[in-house]
C-alpha cells in the first residue's frame, strides 16, 4: 500500500510542475478546482454513519451547489468460525442531501445530512435498520492557485478540517456482530483533516485528495479506529452543444485503524481497501447529473471477514 502512495505521489509532483501556457477554454461550471466524487468517506469500514461512502465531498461540475444523491455500499461477511462458515450480505443505502457555500474569499463549506437504510442476511432471517445519519461540516481554504494565463498547467492546492456532528443513533448491540459498522451512526465526535491538489492543462485534469478521520470514544465506551484516505481522479472535459460532459477515471484506497472498546483494542476491526473507480457528469445550464462506480483490487477489512463488492452512487445537483 506505501508502494502505491509513493508512486500516486510522485506522479502528481512530476505532471504537476511543468512549464507551458495554459490554453484551456473552462466551462462557467470549473472555475475552480473541485473535490472529486472519490474520497472523504467518514464511513467506518463500511456504512455507518457513511457521508460519502469514498464517493466525495463535492461535484466536478459545480464550483458551488446545493443537491441530493444516493449511493449504495455492498458486502459479504462471515463469522470465520469453520472453513465452510456461510457469508451472508450487507447493503448500505443512503440518501444524502448535500450542499457547497461559499463563505468568504478562499474559503467554502461543505454540508452533508444523510439518512440511512441498511439491511443485511443473517441466519434468523434479514435484519433492516433505518434512520438520520451523522452530520458532516467541512471547510476549506484555497492556499494557492494559479493564474490562468501564466502557465500552460493550473495549480490549486486546498486544506481544511471539519467536523462530524453525533446525530445518528449508535447501538451497542451490533459491537459483537461480524461487522461492527452495522449502525446508522457512531455516536461520537469526530475530527477531519484534508487536503486536495489538483492540476490541469487544457482539458485534462487531475484531482488527488488526502483525508484524515480523527474518531473519537461515544457514550457506549466505543470508539472507531482512526481511518486515513487517499484518491486520484484524472478526468476530462468534453463540450456538446449547450451541454458539457466529464468523464473520470480513478482510484481510492483507506486504511482503518482498530476500533476500542471499553479502552481495549477490539481484535480484526482494522483494516485497508484499494479501488478502482469511474463515472461522469453532465451539466446543462444549472442542473448536473453525476455517476459513480467503485470496485475493490485488493482489501482486508476485519480480518477477511468482510469484503467489499462495488459501491455505486447518482447525484442530481443545483448550481448557486
Amino acid at each position: 500500500m506505501k508502494n502505491i502512495v509513493t508512486f500516486f505521489l510522485v506522479i502528481t509532483f512530476q505532471f504537476g510542475f511543468a512549464t507551458e501556457i495554459d490554453s484551456l477554454d473552462l466551462n462557467p461550471f470549473l472555475k475552480l478546482p473541485q473535490f472529486s466524487n472519490s474520497l472523504l468517506e467518514d464511513c467506518d469500514a463500511c456504512g455507518c454513519s457513511a457521508s460519502g461512502g469514498s464517493m466525495g465531498f463535492a461535484s466536478m461540475l459545480n464550483t458551488n451547489f446545493i443537491g441530493i444523491r444516493y449511493f449504495n455500499q455492498s458486502y459479504k461477511s462471515t463469522d470465520g468460525l469453520y472453513s465452510n462458515s456461510p457469508w451472508y450480505n450487507e447493503n448500505f443505502n443512503t440518501l444524502q442531501l448535500w450542499a457547497r457555500i461559499p463563505v468568504v474569499k478562499r474559503v467554502q463549506i461543505s454540508a452533508l445530512i444523510p439518512y440511512h437504510f441498511h439491511n443485511r442476511e443473517t441466519n434468523s432471517g434479514t435484519q433492516n435498520i433505518s434512520g438520520l445519519g451523522d452530520i458532516t461540516v467541512l471547510g476549506m481554504y484555497q492556499l494557492y492557485q494559479t493564474h490562468k494565463d501564466s502557465t500552460l498547467f493550473i495549480h490549486s492546492l486546498q486544506a481544511g478540517a471539519g467536523l462530524k456532528i453525533p446525530v445518528g443513533k449508535f447501538d451497542a448491540t451490533n459491537n459483537g456482530s461480524v461487522n461492527p459498522s452495522y449502525q446508522v451512526g457512531t455516536g461520537s465526535w469526530d475530527y477531519l483533516l484534508a487536503a486536495e491538489y489538483v492540476i490541469r492543462r487544457q482539458k485534462l485534469g487531475l484531482n488527488t485528495l488526502l483525508n484524515y478521520v480523527i474518531k473519537t470514544e461515544n457514550d457506549k465506551y466505543y470508539q472507531f479506529g482512526n481511518q486515513f484516505n487517499y484518491a486520484g481522479t484524472f478526468f476530462y472535459l468534453l463540450k456538446r452543444d449547450a451541454y458539457s460532459i466529464v468523464p473520470q477515471l480513478g482510484f481510492a484506497g483507506e486504511l482503518y485503524e482498530s476500533n476500542y472498546q471499553l479502552g481495549q483494542k477490539v481484535r480484526n476491526t482494522s483494516g485497508d481497501i484499494f479501488l478502482g473507480k469511474i463515472g461522469f457528469e453532465v451539466g446543462k445550464d444549472k442542473l448536473s447529473l453525476g455517476a459513480n462506480v467503485m470496485l475493490p483490487i485488493a482489501q482486508n477489512l476485519t480480518g477477511g471477514n468482510v469484503e467489499a463488492n462495488y459501491r455505486w452512487s447518482l447525484n442530481f445537483n443545483y448550481s448557486l
